[in-house]
């Protein structure tokens, strides 16, 4: 009497099918988790950008002085943002008692994100009574390409 000894073909079938799911789950999983890191990482840079140039410029009546080099070497931080973009502060055109913070270089879905997120310290939230974001941008263009600016100051 021989004994044989192994698995069949239709469970290493089941076995690989079951890896399959977990794997597929694992993989969604991980790209949440990684949006969700992009996102919380840019609404720490904008937080410790704003108090940077508050503590830098606050002093001044205006933030007309603002220069990119120097500001984000003051800062500590870069320019560049998780998504392959980058940062820039600028003056406010339309009012040099505030300074704009633009987050370049975003997908669609993460530029509607940021536009609808509450930026709570922002002109466009405050003036609002906190019932828009405070962001502007246009979110139609190619991934990559969205750009979204908040407005701080007085």
């Amino acid at each position: 009497m021989i004994q044989e000894s192994g698995r069949s073909m239709i469970e290493m079938l089941g076995v690989l099918t079951i890896m399959g799911v977990i794997t597929i789950g694992a993989i969604g999983m991980i790209s949440t988790a990684m949006r969700t890191q992009k996102r919380t990482a840019v609404n720490d840079d904008v937080i410790q950008m704003v108090t940077g140039v508050r503590q830098l410029l606050g002093e001044f009546d205006d933030y007309s002085n603002i220069n990119n080099a120097t500001i984000f070497g003051a800062i500590g931080i870069s320019n560049k943002n998780p998504y392959g973009g980058t940062y820039e502060l600028m003056v406010n055109p339309a009012n040099a008692r505030q300074f704009i913070v633009a987050i370049n270089g975003l997908s669609e879905t993460d530029c509607q994100y940021f536009l609808t997120k509450a930026w709570s310290d922002s002109v466009g939230y405050q003036l609002s009574g906190g019932k828009n974001g405070g962001a502007t941008g246009n979110c139609g263009a190619q991934n990559g390409q969205n750009t979204v600016q908040i407005i701080y100051g007085e």
